[in-house]
C-alpha cells in the first residue's frame, strides 16, 4: 500500500470510528442528563451544607475541617483515590478518578472563601438561605455561593449524575484543590509539584475550573487567561520609623509629634498618578505587554455584543473611570495593571470619637498584573519605589500572589467550551483575559505547561461582596439554574473526550 493510500485508509478508519462512537456518546450523555432533575433537591442540599461550613484562610478558620469536607465530597462523587496534600500553609487535596478512558483532564478547585461581615448582609452569610431574587428566580445566598462552591457543587453533581445513570465518565479526572486561593495561593505550587501530582497532571490534556459564566443577559464569555496578582500590607509605625509615637497618644500631641498614619497616606499617594487611578510605581509596568491587534479586535466585538447598562447594573456602578466609553473601559479591564487599596486601618474606628494619635497604620493592597509582568518583579518595584522616595521604613509584607496566565484559543479546553456553548444556542464572547486572578500559572507555566480554562453555564454574583449568590431555579429563560449548569458539565466532559 502506498504512503498516500495508507494515510487515506487510516484517516477513513479514524473517521468511521469517530462516527460509530458519537451516537453512543450522545445517547449516554442524554441518559446522564435525564437523571439530573430527579436529584435536584439533594444537589441543592449538598451546596447549602458546604456553604454552612466556612473555611476562611485569612482567619485560619475551620481549615482542617474544610479540607476534610472537600475530601468527603470527592469520595461521595466517585473519586477512587483522595489524599490530603500538606503544605507549609493550609493543606490541599489531590484525587484521581479512573474511568478507564483514553484521555485525562485536570480539575482545579478551591475550598476556602473570603471573610464576611454579617452586618453587611441581608441574609446571614453562612446560613445558605434560598432567596427569591426578582428577575432571576431562586438563589442560594451565602459566602462562597458563586466563588466557588456553587459551580464546584454543580460539577460534583454532574459526577453524581453519572453514578445515578450507571455510566462511566468519558474522561479520567486528576483533581487538585487548595485552601488558600483567597489569600493569594502562597503554597499552591507545593501541591502541584509533588511528584505524584505532577506525574498525573502530565497525562492530562488540559485543566478546567468550574465557573458560572452567564451574565444577566445570558451571554457567556470565554477568557483566554487571567491577570496575575500580589496581595500585601504596607505598615507605617512610629517604632520602625523612629519618629512618631511608639504607642497611641492623646491627639493634642499631633502639634509636636509626627503621625505614622499621615506618613502612610503620603506614601500611598506616590503609588498612583494625580488621577488617583493610574499606577505610578517606578518600573512597575515597564514590562507590561500591550494589547495585540487580535486582542483589541476581541474587545471591540465584546463591546458590540455586551449590554453596557446590564454590566453596570451587575457591578452596581454608574460610570467608568475618567468617564471613558464602554470600549475603552473593556480595554482598560484587560490591559491595565492596577494598584488597589483593599482597606485602611489606623487608630480608633468604633462608635463616636476617640482623640488619639495612632502609633501604627496599615494599608492592605492588591496589585493586578498583565502578561510579561511577574509577581516577584512587581514586589521588587514597589519596595524600590518606596525606598527611593524616603519611605524605606514602611514595611512591605506580601501575603500571596502569582503571575498572569494565558491559554491559546486553539487548546482543547477552549475548543470544547466553545462547542458546548454553541450547541446550547450561545455564541461565546472571546476575551483576552479575565480581570480577576487565579493561580493558573502553576498549570500553564513550567514544568506542567498545560492549557487551562474556565467553563460552566449558570449565573452568580457578589464574589467578595455582601449578599453573594448563585442561581438555583431560574425564571429567566436566557439563564440556566443549577440543573442547567449540571447538564452543561456533562456535555463538557463528553466534548473534552472528543476534541
Amino acid at each position: 500500500m502506498s504512503a498516500i493510500n495508507r494515510r487515506a485508509f487510516l484517516q477513513g478508519a479514524a473517521a468511521a470510528a469517530l462516527a460509530s462512537t458519537q451516537p453512543a456518546a450522545a445517547a449516554d450523555a442524554a441518559d446522564v442528563k435525564a437523571v439530573v432533575e430527579k436529584h435536584h433537591d439533594e444537589n441543592v442540599q449538598r451546596l447549602q451544607d458546604w456553604i454552612r461550613h466556612p473555611s476562611i484562610a485569612a482567619e485560619n478558620r475551620a481549615m482542617n475541617e474544610g479540607c476534610d469536607l472537600m475530601m468527603r465530597l470527592l469520595r461521595d462523587a466517585g473519586f477512587d483515590t483522595v489524599t490530603k496534600a500538606p503544605t507549609d500553609g493550609q493543606p490541599g487535596v489531590f484525587a484521581t478518578l479512573d474511568a478507564g478512558a483514553p484521555r485525562s483532564v485536570g480539575v482545579y478547585f478551591m475550598y476556602d472563601v473570603k471573610q464576611a461581615d454579617p452586618a453587611e448582609w441581608s441574609s446571614p452569610p453562612f446560613l445558605a438561605a434560598l432567596v427569591d431574587k426578582p428577575g432571576l428566580g431562586k438563589v442560594v445566598m451565602g459566602r462562597g455561593a458563586t466563588n466557588q462552591k456553587g459551580p464546584e457543587s454543580a460539577f460534583l453533581a454532574a459526577l453524581h449524575a453519572f453514578k445515578h445513570a450507571g455510566l462511566k465518565l468519558p474522561v479520567n479526572l486528576v483533581f487538585v484543590a487548595e485552601g488558600e486561593e483567597e489569600i493569594g495561593s502562597p503554597h499552591f505550587k507545593q501541591i502541584v509539584q509533588k511528584p505524584e501530582v505532577l506525574a498525573a497532571l502530565r497525562k492530562c490534556s488540559g485543566i478546567i475550573m468550574p465557573m458560572p459564566m452567564q451574565g444577566l443577559d445570558g451571554n457567556v464569555t470565554i477568557s483566554l487567561g487571567a491577570k496575575g496578582v500580589i496581595e500585601l500590607e504596607l505598615v507605617s509605625s512610629g517604632e520602625r520609623w523612629g519618629r512618631g509615637p511608639k504607642q497611641d497618644l492623646h491627639s493634642s500631641n499631633e502639634a509636636r509629634v509626627d503621625s505614622p498614619a499621615w506618613r502612610l497616606v503620603q506614601a500611598l499617594n506616590t503609588l498612583v498618578a494625580a488621577d488617583g487611578h493610574t499606577p505610578a510605581i517606578d518600573g512597575f509596568a515597564d514590562k507590561a505587554r500591550p494589547l495585540s491587534a487580535a486582542e483589541k479586535a476581541m474587545i471591540r466585538e465584546s463591546a458590540r455584543r455586551q449590554n453596557e447598562e446590564l454590566v453596570k447594573k451587575q457591578l452596581g456602578v454608574k460610570r467608568w473611570v475618567h468617564d471613558v466609553d464602554f470600549l475603552e473601559a473593556l480595554e482598560l479591564l484587560a490591559s491595565r495593571p492596577t494598584v488597589n487599596i483593599e482597606g485602611l486601618v489606623s487608630g480608633y474606628t468604633g462608635p463616636g470619637g476617640k482623640t488619639i494619635l495612632p502609633h501604627r497604620a496599615v494599608a492592605k493592597l492588591d496589585l493586578r498584573l498583565v502578561p510579561d509582568m511577574t509577581a516577584a518583579g512587581a514586589l521588587a518595584a514597589l519596595k524600590a519605589h518606596l525606598a527611593k522616595r524616603g519611605f524605606g521604613d514602611i514595611e512591605v509584607n506580601m501575603t500571596g500572589g502569582y503571575d498572569p496566565t494565558s491559554t491559546s484559543a486553539d487548546s482543547a479546553v477552549i475548543r470544547a467550551a466553545t462547542a458546548v456553548y454553541r450547541r446550547a444556542g450561545l455564541d461565546p464572547i472571546l476575551s483576552p483575559r479575565m480581570a480577576g486572578s487565579w493561580p493558573g500559572y502553576v498549570f500553564t507555566g513550567e514544568p506542567v505547561k498545560l492549557a487551562a480554562g474556565h467553563f460552566g453555564l449558570g449565573h452568580g454574583n457578589g464574589a467578595h461582596a455582601p449578599d453573594e449568590y448563585y442561581l438555583i431555579e431560574s425564571t429567566n429563560p436566557k439563564i440556566q439554574g443549577l440543573d442547567g449548569a449540571v447538564r452543561s458539565y456533562v456535555d463538557y466532559l463528553y466534548e473534552l473526550a472528543a476534541v
